[in-house]
């Protein structure tokens, strides 16, 4: 990887870059950057990433970029190239992403486009583009398109205003459309056999949309069936202990209706179960198969197997405790503390949000980072959260967090084991970015998941939201603004009081550190707490200068 973003570089890129034959990424965004893009760059076949935005650089897109097959995203916006867009680009099959707006480009749209069948933005304005736009970008399935202020003319296909934002072919006065509010009309004997096809598909759309609603409807009510019913009654069952609690399988199974529903995912239903004892558990059931709409059999059993094998050998104040799995022919069933004040997630971002100003919010942080701390050195051999959340983050009576859901946890043992595992399927927004290139997953993966997390604690937002920009999430908009704006307090949660605005800009350093893009540069959990200790103490020290000074000023003036 290269990370020159946000700089002031200035010059020439020099056509050594063809010599990085193990480059995957490559990030040069807002600098100086000039003159021509070396076409040795198409010697990198192992390219991922290529993001140029926002320089200087001219001359034309190098003849042979489709050569880079493993090309995934293509961001060039906003720079001065000019002549044709290549068309080779339709060989690089990965693409996901184009961007070329806002360059000089000129000539036609490529038709070899229709062959990239994971294209999924393609924003080609601000450009000089002239000619139709191909009809077999229809077979494309783009989820964003963006063509506007270009020289385009003729008729828009009609798949592709089904997928264009208001002003996505703005800006090019020879383009038509029917039915369109934004481009004048077509042919008045096009404009009806436009009118008869709009029917036509609206009709097709609307019936794939019925069966789809009650297909979904069906599979929700033989889930909830499947839970309140058919819960293996007649099973026997296979109870393990891992904490002492008094229960019998048949209070715990009367117990699981949807009145007692408290929480869902994609492991199972959360129910609450209060025992004849008056103490309150959280019972999580994980049936063993499930059916998807295709009828395809997919096991829940290595999740299960994760999350009992995980929580068994852990006894920690900030991890959720495990008493005891019941399993059953087809059902298995986890019996956990009950957590009254629900996740983190719902007290930041949902309807049981609720006031916390930053001593909570801290006190919470520093429990998260002493329970992953735990996991990554407190046994032989680490424990990997793999999707640590703020939703997976517990609360209870007393606002103290626990660390929940391990269903993705891996119990590393050796450092063979560690390169061979499989890539962990994680929550968008919290995932390491080496989850996308590599197949490793170490320690350091955690932290960046717990940066996240401490960043939606200090500025109290979500971490992918619309104004953070096209592709981008809440690490991209934190690293950019704190480079940008001289005063970072700006970026913390408004709810939280002036006195401590100081100490959340110091944790949103922190979180910073945990969300470095090379895992390397990340610090380890013990660090992390350490370095959120010394706010801390950093703060109870100004505390007693100020009380000091007060004491001193009233000694002084005395009568």
């Amino acid at each position: 990887m290269i990370d020159l973003a946000m700089n002031r570089f200035q010059g020439r890129m020099a056509p050594s870059i063809g010599e990085a034959k193990s480059l995957t990424q490559l990030f040069l965004g807002n600098n100086r950057f000039s003159g021509e893009l070396p076409e040795e760059i198409t010697n990198v076949s192992s390219l991922v990433e290529i993001e140029l935005l926002s320089n200087r650089f001219t001359g034309k897109i190098p003849s042979r970029i489709g050569e880079l097959k493993k090309l995934n995203n293509l961001l060039l916006q906003d720079n001065r190239f000019s002549g044709a867009i290549p068309a080779s680009l339709g060989s690089c099959v990965s693409l996901d992403e184009i961007n070329l707006a806002g360059n000089s480009l000129s000539g036609q749209i490529p038709a070899t486009f229709c062959s990239l069948p994971s294209l999924n933005s393609l924003n080609l304005s601000r450009n000089k583009l002239s000619g139709v736009i191909p009809a077999s970008l229809s077979s494309l399935k783009l989820s964003l398109i963006d063509l506007s202020n270009n020289m385009l003319i003729g008729r828009v296909p009609e798949s592709l205003l089904l997928v264009a934002y208001n002003g996505s072919f703005a800006g090019n006065p020879g383009l038509c459309a029917d039915g369109s509010k934004d481009l004048q009309q077509c042919s008045t004997v096009s404009h009806k056999s436009g009118e008869l096809k709009v029917v036509f598909y609206c009709f097709i759309a609307g019936v794939v949309v019925l069966m789809f609603s009650l297909s979904v409807f069906l599979f929700v009510k033989l889930r909830q069936n499947d839970d309140e019913s058919a819960i293996d009654r007649g099973y026997s069952w296979d109870v393990k202990q891992f904490h002492v609690l008094k229960i019998t399988e048949d209070e715990v199974l009367r117990s699981l209706k949807q009145e007692n529903m408290i929480g869902k995912g994609g492991s199972g239903n959360v129910y609450k179960v209060v025992l004849g004892s008056g103490e309150q558990i959280a019972v999580k059931h994980m049936r063993k198969s499930d059916a998807d709409f295709n009828g395809w059999r997919k096991s829940r059993r290595p999740e299960y197997e994760a999350e009992v094998a995980a929580l068994s050998l852990i006894r920690h104040k900030n991890v959720v405790k495990l008493y005891c799995s019941i399993t059953s022919e087809h059902s298995n069933l986890l019996l956990y503390e009950y957590m009254p004040n629900g996740s983190l997630w719902d007290r930041l971002h949902m309807d049981r949000k609720i006031q916390m100003d930053w001593s909570v919010r801290y006190e919470i942080a520093l429990g998260v980072a002493r329970g992953l701390e735990y996991l990554h050195h407190g046994f032989q051999r680490p424990i990997i959260h793999g999707d640590l959340k703020s939703s997976n983050i517990l609360l209870d009576k007393e606002m103290k967090p626990k660390i929940a859901d391990f269903g993705l946890a891996r119990i590393l043992q050796t450092e063979k084991v560690i390169k061979s595992l499989p890539v962990v399927t994680g929550t968008h927004g919290y995932i390491a970015p080496e989850y996308g290139y590599a197949c490793n997953v170490t320690e350091k993966s955690d932290t960046y998941s717990f940066g996240v997390v401490l960043m939606e604690l200090v500025t109290g937002k979500r971490p992918v939201e619309p104004e953070y920009g096209e592709n981008r999430d809440i690490v991209q908009w934190v690293h950019n603004e704190m480079r940008s704006k001289y005063n970072i307090i700006t970026l913390v949660d408004s709810s939280i009081s002036k006195d401590s605005k100081k100490e959340a800009a110091k944790a949103l350093t922190i979180a910073v550190h945990c969300t470095m893009k090379v895992p390397t540069l990340r610090p380890a959990m013990r660090t992390v707490i350490k370095m959120l200790e010394e706010i801390e103490r950093a703060s109870l020290a100004n505390i007693i200068v100020e009380k000091v000074g007060e004491t001193y000023n009233a000694y002084l003036y005395e009568p």
